[in-house]
């Protein structure tokens, strides 16, 4: 059975008081769930809130990390100093990783190899842009995004892979994913993989989707056969909006 996965995703918000005080929210509230709950703060508050939920289920994991082991590349952070303060899994290919930092297939391909490399969970992120869901594209777009990153890997590996679809038009965009459009992607990313390896892989990976879960469409989205979960972007900063989207699964 595939692990269902609520995973928040904080990006560049909350200084070290208001993570601090998130997570004892996150805490206090966290309902009994079989599902696994995890948050992604800023490097700076990563250890900070490794340590204060010590003692919780929920996991922290990082937005985003080097290929390097370490060397002169100013302002990046290696595997190994995630592991250090006890993180594992990393968030690799975020769409704004790729639209504002330039991350190409390429580059992702080497973090990929780089996480796995130091046996760590990688949270695998990937979606179509607007034009290409206007252009009818977008089956294409996402098929190339996993076979450049992902499909030289051995199938071992996938087990240590989770996905996430992120329709990159539907946030931020006023356009609106339907929970059957999201079903229809992630039926069709679970095909693509069952013809580049098998399809008990594709159906023992988790795919998350990343578009603009909210409290009051979250369970009908979470409904859909092929999405086990959701990467979690605005509403993940509130305690009792991530707290209802946690219960909606």
């Amino acid at each position: 059975m595939r692990n269902q996965i609520v995973a928040g995703n904080w990006k560049m918000n909350k200084t070290h008081a208001e993570t601090e005080k998130l997570l004892s929210e996150l805490s206090a509230k966290l309902p009994n769930t079989h599902a696994e709950v995890m948050v992604a703060p800023t490097y700076v508050n990563l250890l900070g809130a490794v340590q204060e939920l010590e003692s919780s289920t929920i996991e922290v994991i990082a937005q985003n990390m080097h290929f390097a082991k370490n060397g002169a590349y100013t302002g990046e952070i290696s595997a190994d100093m995630l592991q250090d303060i006890g993180v594992e899994t990393v968030i690799i290919g975020h769409s704004e990783r790729r639209a504002y930092f330039g991350e190409t297939d390429a580059i992702l391909k080497k973090k990929v190899a780089a996480a796995l490399e130091n046996n760590m969970r990688i949270m695998f992120c990937f979606g179509e842009e607007l034009e290409d869901r206007k252009s009818g594209n977008h089956f294409n777009i996402v098929e190339n995004q996993l076979k450049e990153a992902l499909f030289e890997l051995e199938a071992e590996s996938w087990q240590r892979i989770v996905l996430a679809y992120e329709p990159v038009w539907a946030i931020g965009t006023g356009e609106t994913a339907s929970p059957e459009q999201a079903q229809e992607m992630h039926a069709f990313i679970r095909e693509t993989i069952t013809k580049a390896y098998n399809e008990t892989i594709a159906n023992e990976v988790s795919i998350l989707y990343g578009g603009s879960v909210k409290p009051g469409n979250a369970a009908e989205i979470f409904s859909k056969p092929d999405v086990d979960g959701g990467l979690i972007g605005g509403a993940s900063l509130v305690a009792e909006d991530f707290v209802a989207i946690i219960r909606a699964i």
